[in-house]
């Protein structure tokens, strides 16, 4: 399937609070106060032969992003795992990239919300490599982002809420402007985090390193790729990581469900290779994955 460029014009359906619509008619309205307030949590899951990969650790995840916000999303994570095959199966997909996303609505307007209707709408797309196939066989060449993770005391930082990521657009949109992949994102200490919407690891002496998530989303590819470390006898060591200790690192990878494993070749000054272990678990992740899809 050739992919489309507009993301609003396309044949299909879209699981929009219980029903099934055709793709082009589900929209919301201008005054929905999400587009205003940034009152909207999401998801990104990808299914692989026709399998969602940990689709109810998603499902349980978007609920949890909800009540962080403030709000129940009403329908339980049964039920949302069943939406979501319903619409794979709906656009006859197996291979697909699938976006959950809870909102309030416009039933009231101004920075109070709570008589705001919550609504759930789920769609799916063929995605190839988030990076780009290229990216995977050289690296990502990563800038260093000019915005920094927050503090766990200014913004619900454990909630995968749409808000969050203004300052990952914005980093992300720096780094493209300057010839970079992507950013390296620091946390208001100036740790070392994350990138603008994967998780970041780092390999020296055999061993795997990553910053601990105290500020930003603990992912749950993350969670699956120290899982297939620790089976291969990987020591993983989950801390404190500061810029000036990238020097000391050998590889570096990003995880994600979009990104899944892809390696990095530098990030601002410091520079990578793209080794054995990062290949290693990028070949275990997706053997994973497709392994379960066909069981």
């Amino acid at each position: 399937m050739v992919e489309q460029r507009n993301y609003d014009d396309r044949d299909g359906w879209i699981w929009f609070d219980g029903t099934l619509v055709p793709w082009r008619e589900a929209n919301v309205h201008m005054l929905t106060h999400a587009l205003h307030y940034g009152s909207s949590v999401f998801e990104g899951q990808k299914a692989y032969g026709g399998e969602i990969f940990k689709l109810s650790e998603h499902s349980a995840r978007l609920r949890r992003s909800g009540e962080l916000l403030g709000f129940d999303i009403p329908w339980s994570v049964d039920e949302i795992d069943a939406a979501c095959r319903e619409v794979l199966k709906a656009n006859e997909l197996v291979d697909a990239y699938m976006r959950p996303l809870a909102w309030r609505g416009s039933e009231q307007m101004g920075v109070s919300a709570q008589r705001t209707r919550i609504h759930l709408a789920i769609a799916c797309w063929p995605w190839g490599a988030y990076f780009g196939e290229e990216a995977v066989k050289k690296g990502l060449r990563l800038d260093i982002a000019p915005y920094r993770r927050p503090a766990p005391y200014t913004a619900p930082i454990h909630s995968k809420a749409s808000g969050l990521y203004m300052i990952c657009t914005l980093s992300r949109h720096h780094a493209q402007a300057r010839g970079f992949d992507d950013a390296l994102m620091f946390d208001w200490r100036g740790q070392v985090a994350e990138g603008t919407g994967a998780n970041a690891f780092f390999v020296r002496d055999g061993a795997l390193h990553t910053p601990t998530p105290d500020c930003f989303l603990d992912g749950i590819t993350r969670r699956t790729v120290m899982d297939l470390a620790r089976r291969r006898g990987i020591e993983v060591v989950e801390r404190v990581i500061w810029p000036e200790e990238l020097e000391t690192f050998e590889q570096m990878f990003l995880t994600g469900s979009a990104a899944e494993v892809t390696p990095v070749a530098s990030a601002g000054p410091w520079n990578f290779e793209v080794g054995e272990m990062t290949l290693q678990l990028r070949k275990d992740y997706l053997d994973l994955v497709n392994r379960r899809s066909n069981a």
